[in-house]
């Protein structure tokens, strides 16, 4: 195949490079949802308000009487963004791939650095369709949600850089992985309830759109009673854990899923207190993303798929480039 011989020509990416490659996913998948926060909490939902262009003609803002040039900057910005996202999903494509010819038994990390890329042509339809729809609350859920799967793989990828391909022996007992899975459970639980929340708060993204009509009162209720719930399972998955034989880096990603949660759950209620102020937004759906960055650590640290082969090339492998060139 072509491409794959053009990619064969490219350096062999060192671990410190996957290491970085991967991280940068992790951030710029976690960050554009952070952006999209801000477009929300200063109104400028509709600053572009057609797509894929900005205004019907034009690519870019463009002086309107309509539209507030700092929200149609604001909303174009996030859009930029879009770019880096592309940009950091095609190397992580890049790395996986040169990584994988070396090493052909690496196929299961290839199929996770293609869900980098696929996740943003997702997220493209799923945003093109929240504008067209002038923002109804629950295209905007829809839009936040579809992310927060694709901040998961992007640790699992980091993950699989730093693993071998070997099937997944869990490390845990029986009993802590059915509390595992339903701490995953509990926590998309969480994050589907507060897009409600969201939803019937004041910060639509625009003045006009409409709103969720229920009580945000009792959404919040429910949406903090799910984060006690889990809480209370991650209490119950550490006693399991205290049987003996865990790991102490096991242990420290326990241990940072605790901080990263109590720290979220201070700062929704605070937020709640204080009347939903706009910056206490954005930082709460920055804790939302550590906290499924937290969760998917300890979901990884919790089985081994053995030793990593592919630190570097295969031996091999100059005298096949040799003969190729």
């Amino acid at each position: 195949m072509a491409l794959s011989s053009l990619i064969a020509r490219l350096p062999y990416p060192s671990r410190p490079v996957q290491r970085a490659i991967a991280v940068a996913a992790i951030v710029a998948q976690a960050g554009i949802g952070v952006t999209g926060s801000v477009v929300r909490v200063t109104g400028s939902g509709l600053g572009c308000p057609t797509w894929p262009q900005c205004f019907p003609g034009s690519m870019v803002p463009v002086a309107h009487p309509e539209f507030d040039t700092l929200n149609q900057w604001i909303e174009f910005g996030n859009r930029l963004l879009t770019v880096v996202v592309v940009l950091v999903s095609a190397l992580a494509v890049l790395a996986a791939w040169r990584v994988q010819i070396a090493h052909p038994e690496r196929k299961r990390l290839v199929k996770l650095a293609w869900t980098m890329p696929g996740g943003v042509v997702l997220q493209a339809v799923v945003g093109g369709i929240t504008v067209l729809a002038k923002l109804e609350w629950w295209t905007v859920a829809i839009h936040f949600l579809a992310s927060t799967p694709l901040v998961w793989l992007a640790v699992l990828l980091l993950r699989a850089f730093n693993e071998g391909d070997e099937p997944a022996r869990w490390l845990i007992p029986p009993l802590a992985k059915k509390l595992l899975v339903t701490l995953v459970v509990a926590l998309w639980a969480i994050l589907i309830a507060g897009t409600t929340v969201t939803g019937a708060g004041p910060h639509g993204g625009d003045p006009e759109t409409h709103r969720l009509d229920a009580p945000i009162e009792v959404l919040a209720q429910v949406h903090g009673g799910l984060l006690v719930c889990y809480l209370l399972v991650l209490a119950v998955f550490g006693l399991v854990l205290m049987r003996g034989g865990t790991p102490a880096a096991l242990w420290r990603r326990y241990a940072i899923v605790w901080v990263v949660a109590l720290a979220q759950g201070v700062l929704g209620s605070v937020q709640y207190a204080l009347g939903i102020p706009e910056a206490l937004v954005s930082l709460h759906v920055l804790g939302s993303a550590l906290v499924i960055v937290a969760t998917a650590a300890l979901w990884c640290g919790c089985r081994d798929r053995g030793p990593v082969t592919s630190a570097g090339p295969a031996p091999r492998e100059p005298e096949l480039t040799a003969a190729r060139s």
